[in-house]
């Protein structure tokens, strides 16, 4: 089975550029109109597949804090939209999603560009009715992790 989103990443992705760099550019603006306070964060999404997305929060100005560091709500919208993208590319055409809350917790200083990244497994998809938690986390270049955290969304089937 392959998503929408999928389509389009594929696509996108494989525009003739070196590294698809370009198409994954075209697809990052466009899938931060799905919300569109996702472009405040200028994101890049970097990988994207079943049961795994990453998404690249830049550090500038736009994104940063009082202290200069890339602030709160800038790493929870890259988490969210980590976790869309996840949950476009991965849910059965049966079910739908709605996200339900978020629980994190700033590890450390996001003193560079961070990577939001969203997991899940396969057989979570497979039995899904009601919650289901993605995993989520926020990591700088060096592997840092500044931010951890859950994603409980909420599927159902659709009628």
């Amino acid at each position: 089975m392959t998503t929408q989103v999928q389509n389009l990443w594929k696509t996108t992705t494989g525009l003739p550029v070196v590294g698809g760099s370009i198409g994954k550019r075209v697809f990052s603006i466009a899938f931060a109109q799905k919300a569109p306070y996702f472009a405040t964060i200028h994101p890049r999404v970097v990988d994207l597949r079943p049961n795994y997305a990453e998404v690249l929060i830049p550090k500038r100005r736009s994104v940063q804090n009082h202290i200069g560091t890339v602030h709160a709500i800038a790493l929870c919208n890259g988490l969210e939209m980590a976790m869309g993208g996840l949950a476009e590319s991965t849910i059965p055409k049966n079910k739908r999603w709605i996200p339900k809350g978020m629980t994190v917790s700033y590890t450390a200083k996001a003193t560079g560009d961070v990577t939001c990244i969203a997991e899940t497994d396969q057989e979570q998809w497979d039995t899904a009715e009601g919650d289901l938690p993605v995993r989520v986390r926020g990591q700088l270049a060096d592997g840092t992790v500044v931010i951890d955290g859950v994603i409980n969304l909420w599927v159902t089937s659709k009628k």
